[in-house]
């Protein structure tokens, strides 16, 4: 799979905070029978994964100004409140960072569909000042983890980054503390690069860590960076760019030390062909060039809709954020859909109906 990327218009950042566009609840339960095209107000809600959710707020509030009819209403409360408020049916779409499984398809009766619709990096931000162009290893960063490196100044990290004045002080580990996508992609690539964690932790949207703190969403763990001297924690891309929070420069599986960009995600995207049921999981990347910890992130709708108003006006915001919306996504920290995947991705919204 090729990625391609193009030259896009500059904009500004959104802040983290929830964007409600549309003071309407609107759950499964509720319908409508306003037509967007008479001009009148059609709302849609959502739910899920953080990981996505400034570009999230960032589309739906663009096609808001284009299309006040239309409003759209996205709460970022982690991956797994997501799948459980659209599997609940309480919502007209969900959003996670890692694709459901077989067995929780088969809990919605309505059918789903999975909707990739971008892709980015997870990092690894840490607050040390005066510190830039840190470097982990594989092991390094595992053993942090698992909290066997307890030091900054810990030979297994000082080794590798013999120009910086690594202070030996407390490594502070932040990890999410809720159900989360995000945890989920982090998890399954340590545990694909570490027998030791796969045996000690595992993987899924939450594990029972053996060192650290937890804080709430991607903002969250965002946010106990910030005011904690001395911690570490993953994060979407996108945070810590928004918020000039230093990264590690990690190694990959072919031994280099690879800092996250859009470059260095692309290239390890473009070793993924996406299959057609759209699920992709991206554990350990091949490509000397390629970042090692990135994943695509869901939408996830129905395969039939009560409301078929409600569902032209879904299938219109979707297909707007896969076209004119992907210029938003290298500004914010994400990787724009190639368009063999966005081609998919409309094929796959094409299938949903009305009933």
């Amino acid at each position: 799979m090729v990625l391609t990327m193009s030259i896009r218009p500059k904009v500004l950042i959104v802040p983290f905070l929830a964007l409600t566009l549309g003071l309407a609840s609107c759950g499964g339960s509720q319908t409508t029978t306003d037509n967007p095209e008479e001009g009148k107000t059609i709302s849609l809600t959502g739910s899920g994964a953080s990981f996505p959710a400034p570009l999230y707020q960032r589309w739906f509030s663009e096609y808001n100004k284009q299309n006040p009819q239309v409003q759209v209403t996205y709460q970022s409360v982690g991956s797994g409140a997501g799948v459980k408020n659209f599997t609940q049916q309480t919502v007209d779409f969900g959003a996670s960072d890692v694709a459901m499984k077989d067995e929780e398809i088969a809990k919605v009766d309505r059918g789903v569909v999975l909707l990739p619709m971008t892709a980015g990096s997870i990092v690894l931000a840490y607050n040390l000042p005066g510190v830039e162009g840190l470097k982990l290893s594989r092991q390094a960063y595992v053993d942090i983890l698992l909290g066997k490196i307890t030091k900054w100044n810990d030979p297994k990290i000082k080794g590798i980054n013999p120009g910086l004045n690594l202070p030996n002080s407390k490594i502070n580990v932040v990890y999410r503390s809720d159900g989360s996508g995000t945890t989920g992609v982090f998890t399954k690539h340590l545990e694909s690069i570490s027998p030791e964690w796969k045996n000690k932790v595992g993987s899924g949207k939450t594990v029972e860590w053996l060192t650290g703190i937890g804080a709430k969403g991607n903002e969250g763990v965002t946010a106990q960076i910030l005011q904690t001297e001395g911690s570490i924690g993953y994060i979407e891309y996108g945070y810590a760019k928004q918020q000039n929070i230093p990264t590690a420069i990690l190694e990959n599986k072919a031994g280099k030390y690879i800092a996250p960009s859009d470059e260095s995600a692309s290239k390890a995207l473009g070793a993924v062909k996406l299959p057609e049921n759209l699920r992709a999981f991206v554990t350990d990347p091949e490509g000397a060039d390629s970042y090692p910890i990135v994943s695509y992130t869901w939408i996830l709708a129905y395969k039939t809709y009560d409301d078929a108003d409600k569902l032209a006006a879904f299938k219109k915001v979707v297909n707007w954020s896969l076209n004119d919306g992907q210029a938003y996504a290298s500004e914010l920290g994400y990787i724009p859909l190639p368009d063999n995947v966005v081609d998919k991705v409309e094929s796959a919204l094409a299938t949903i109906q009305a009933k």
